[in-house]
């Protein structure tokens, strides 16, 4: 069942209907400006591709794909160009949400087009970055070689994927926002919220 629902956070946009949310009963954080970043998914066969961090921001968490948008670049074309980078292959990749983070004493927003494809081009390969794996998703039972495959490590990624993965997996768009508060080392939310258009018939 969904979770009680609550008001569209500030920063997101649309006539959406609320999904899951939570967290303490804080203000949202404020922010100035955004910084465009992707992350792109391949889910295929009842199973999704992931890559271990092995440096940088996020070292050591399961994540997708991804990275800045730089100057120039279209979103989509910043999600292929990581995509290679990061896994060695090309995909083509559909629009599938927008995540908006913010961390405690950053007036800077995470602005985070997310993208899926179900069929890839290449060899898929471990880079300085990345280290690909695949995981079996949630209730499915995969057949074939595919029935191996580990389950998601949700905790080894980001406290909030489990809440918005289940709408990229379904091929629901989505769009969300989660504030985090830094404690030492470690990112924490402290309040999130995930929705769809209101138009959308959820099960």
């Amino acid at each position: 069942m969904p979770s009680p629902p609550r008001a569209t956070p500030p920063g997101i946009d649309g006539n959406l209907k609320h999904v899951v949310s939570g967290g303490d009963d804080a203000e949202w954080m404020p922010f100035e400006t955004r910084k465009l970043y992707t992350n792109a998914f391949i889910v295929q066969d009842g199973k999704v591709l992931l890559g271990y961090k092995k440096r940088g921001f996020g070292k050591h968490k399961y994540n997708g794909f991804g990275g800045k948008v730089e100057d120039g670049e279209t979103s989509q074309e910043a999600a292929l160009r990581e995509l290679e980078e990061e896994a060695g292959i090309t995909a083509p990749l559909e629009y599938a949400g927008t995540l908006l983070f913010l961390s405690e004493g950053s007036d800077v927003a995470f602005h985070i087009d997310i993208y899926r494809a179900e069929e890839y081009s290449g060899t898929i390969a471990e880079t300085d970055e990345m280290r690909p794996e695949w995981f079996a998703l949630p209730s499915i039972n995969p057949q074939g070689p595919e029935a191996s495959s580990p389950s998601i490590p949700f905790a080894q990624m980001w406290d909030t994927d489990v809440h918005w993965m289940p709408l990229l997996f379904s091929k629901t768009a989505f769009v969300g926002r989660a504030d985090f508060k830094r404690e030492g080392d470690v990112f924490a939310p402290h309040k999130w919220w995930f929705g769809v258009s209101a138009d959308v018939e959820l099960p």
